[in-house]
């Protein structure tokens, strides 16, 4: 489920006080060519309805909000094992 002002508007984003700030490295499977691409989470946002959602930047890509899927947006480690 999106949230409706994503539907209409990919520019949308929540309201700020809501929004946790993060710094969280990510490999993503990209919709159009199921290939991965490195990127990261530069904020979390939980939805009315607990739904979780990322900022999401990629490389050469304005960052946009989506839904996390953990099938699709893989957490990387932030320091060493």
């Amino acid at each position: 489920m999106h949230p409706q002002q994503l539907q209409t508007d990919p520019t949308w984003s929540p309201p700020e006080p809501e929004v946790r700030p993060a710094y969280q490295p990510v490999e993503v499977r990209l919709d159009d060519t199921d290939t991965w691409t490195l990127g990261r989470i530069n904020a979390w946002w939980h939805a009315p309805d607990g739904t979780p959602w990322c900022r999401l930047r990629l490389i050469g890509a304005a960052p946009h909000w989506r839904r996390y899927d953990p099938e699709r947006i893989l957490l990387l480690p932030t320091y060493g094992t």
